[in-house]
């Protein structure tokens, strides 16, 4: 539940009374005049039905450049409201609890580049090279909790179900600049720094298996089903599950030493994480539903989408074929 808030011109007053007891607002209020013919509406609204609410307000508003939307959380509300019909009914076709403009401030965020999306980048990376160099599990997942990586490519998928090239670009952008830098301090690490790159984590990033793949797969489903259900806190625990950071870290190691089969392995391990993250990241925006506002780039997405979906199927193919290649001369 949230309080969606309107700030808009007086004159539309009336509609947004009857758009809040139409989308079933549970209460409805507004405040004075801020002295410029503005006026504050707030509609505490159940969450299945507040995507078809922000969906009309954004309608109604367009054009308005002094007209503003704000969603605010919502704790609690006593007395607890009674679930009524066609609340649940609602509930059954909305998949998503969350909007797609709540979705997009959370996502956006990870896939913003600054400087403290470099740091955390960078400071993960000499966690997870020491980690791995002295066989430290616990340094490992504490490099795999702080690293940042996983945003973009969540980002990268958001966006091409939205349609939203500024998006898809800085996502890619931030991808690249994060394991680029990651890449490259393993590398020096590994030059300047007596790496043992015989330790069991070491080891265990250079060998990919099918099992590999299908624990990407979920993982990537797993944060995405987080975000969208409200449930972000979750993704400390999907972070784990797939990491990016390490296979990089050993990657950039292994190239530093000059070991080029253990090399390709973690390099097909971190291929196999990147693809099965943003498949699986597409396949579940597209399960819930989540599609842009205006019909033009509904259809437009629409059209990319089986290319986009057969791209990453595809994809996907070469590195199981890789894999099994792989293991096959490797026994």
């Amino acid at each position: 539940m949230r309080i969606v808030e309107v700030i808009a011109d007086a004159k539309h007053l009336n509609t947004l009374a009857a758009m809040a007891r139409f989308y079933g607002a549970l209460d409805f209020w507004r405040g004075g005049d801020d002295g410029a013919g503005r006026h504050s509406v707030r509609m505490l609204v159940p969450d299945e039905a507040r995507q078809a609410l922000t969906d009309s307000l954004q309608n109604l508003l367009e054009g308005d450049s002094a007209a503003r939307i704000v969603i605010l959380p919502v704790d609690a509300v006593l007395p607890r409201p009674q679930p009524r019909p066609e609340d649940e009914e609602r509930r059954k076709e909305q998949a998503v609890a969350a909007t797609r403009e709540e979705l997009y401030e959370e996502i956006a965020r990870g896939a913003k580049l600054d400087s403290n999306f470099l740091l955390l980048t960078l400071l993960s990376t000499v966690v997870a090279a020491i980690g791995l160099a002295e066989d430290s599990v616990a340094a490992v997942i504490g490099a795999m909790v702080i690293a940042p990586l996983l945003g973009p490519n969540i980002a990268f998928a958001f966006a091409t179900s939205l349609g939203d090239k500024t998006l898809l670009w800085q996502a890619l952008r931030t991808n690249a600049a994060g394991l680029g830098l990651a890449l490259a301090l393993s590398i020096g690490i590994s030059l300047i720094w007596p790496v043992n790159l015989n330790s069991s984590e070491v080891l265990a990033r250079t060998a990919v298996g099918l099992d590999d793949v299908a624990l990407a797969l979920a993982s990537g489903a797993a944060a995405v089903l987080s975000l969208a259900t409200g449930l972000s806190s979750t993704l400390v625990g999907v972070m784990v599950a797939v990491a990016l950071l390490p296979p990089t870290t050993v990657l950039g190691m292994m190239i530093g030493a000059g070991r080029w089969d253990p090399a390709a392995g973690a390099a097909l391990l971190l291929a196999v994480n990147l693809v099965c993250v943003v498949l699986s990241a597409k396949v579940v925006f597209l399960a819930k539903g989540v599609k842009p506002r205006d019909w033009t780039e509904r259809n437009r997405a629409r059209q990319s989408m089986a290319a986009y979906l057969s791209f990453w199927a595809l994809l996907l193919s070469i590195l199981i074929a890789i894999i099994l290649a792989r293991s096959t001369r490797l026994l």
